[in-house]
């Protein structure tokens, strides 16, 4: 099979996929109280009022049959409409769209840092194993993968904040804040606050919000590349007493090829997995750190909607989390089949 037939025919596994994850979200909705399930279609917060939620009720199909009712709630989906949210006064869709950007920059940034060192410092462990090297490497990610969220990113904003002011928390200074959000001139093209500041050609703008990437990078960076390092370091090892691995040495295959071409491309496909579902859980919300940071991204908020149990911002926020994670077990299925042609054939 072909990598083409082989993306054509994970693209049409998607739907029934996601289809399911509809239908159990659905199922959930069905706990809630009728009352409650009214802001799952409407995105005028006037027809919630007490004085016309019976009417809204029957308006919006709520005393219908199940079946009625999930057929009528699809179609909202479908058309965009996920709610209204009480805990954001706006549409559920709307507060996505509005607290995704500041997340997305933080994955933006982070992911890569993260597989990237966590794949060369497993490699590196590996290939000098029971070396000062792989000692260090593995301390590192033992420590790192040890350490609570919420204790890192408070110790580092007493540190670099607090006694030294070099780091505030928040996505820009209040001269930026300020700047962006009354200057008529600054266009939100991304909602990235990097990528924004270039388009508008403001520079101190993308570099005063680099700046307040630094420390919610280096948190997530530290207890991230741990896992990966580990796991990258056992693929690795088992992959280099492989019978290839053997015949390329005996070949006389320089080390650095045998390492590079064949070792590491093999070991890569378990950290693959693991990769892909670390960055749609990135991009889902950064919890602790955007709470503990102050970046008002959409962890921030789906925390807040739980705890108030706005019931459409959080059926909506999990609508947004299953097709993350769908669309990820996607990108990686085809990675999957670009490092190694054989899974093509399965």
């Amino acid at each position: 099979m072909g990598l083409r037939a082989f993306v054509i025919r994970r693209l049409l596994l998607v739907i029934p996929t996601l289809l399911g994850a509809v239908l159990l979200i659905f199922a959930v909705s069905q706990l809630f109280p009728v009352k409650s399930r009214v802001a799952l279609y409407i995105t005028n917060p006037q027809r919630f009022k007490p004085e016309v939620i019976e009417r809204t009720i029957h308006e919006v199909g709520l005393d219908a049959p199940v079946y009625v009712q999930f057929f009528n709630w699809l179609q909202q989906v479908l058309g965009g409409n996920l709610g209204w949210s009480e805990t954001a006064q706006l549409p559920v869709s709307t507060t996505i769209a509005h607290y995704f950007p500041a997340t997305l920059e933080i994955v933006i940034f982070t992911a890569p840092v993260i597989i990237f060192l966590g794949i060369y410092l497993g490699v590196l462990s590996a290939v000098r194993r029971d070396t000062p090297i792989d000692h260090a490497t593995r301390s590192i990610s033992i420590i790192g993968a040890s350490l609570p969220t919420f204790w890192l990113g408070i110790l580092l904003l007493a540190i670099f904040f607090v006694a030294l002011g070099w780091f505030q928390p928040g996505r820009l200074s209040a001269e930026g804040i300020n700047f962006v959000y009354t200057s008529p001139n600054f266009i939100k093209y991304t909602g990235l606050m990097t990528v924004d500041g270039l388009l508008n050609g403001q520079l101190w703008i993308t570099i005063d919000a680099l700046r307040h990437l630094v420390l919610p990078l280096t948190v997530l960076t530290t207890i991230g590349v741990g896992g990966i390092i580990r796991l990258m370091r056992s693929s690795m090892l088992e992959a280099l007493n492989k019978g290839y691995i053997v015949t390329a040495r005996a070949k006389g295959l320089a080390k650095k090829e045998v390492i590079n071409k064949h070792a590491r491309r093999n070991a890569l496909i378990p950290t693959v997995t693991v990769a892909g579902l670390m960055v749609a859980g990135m991009m889902n919300g950064l919890m602790i750190t955007e709470t503990v940071f102050a970046f008002g991204g959409l962890g921030q908020w789906s925390v807040r909607a739980a705890v108030n149990l706005d019931v459409a911002g959080v059926l909506g926020f999990a609508l947004f989390t299953g097709f993350l994670f769908v669309i990820s077990n996607l990108i990686v299925d085809i990675l999957y089949a670009y490092i190694d042609p054989r899974i093509r054939l399965d």
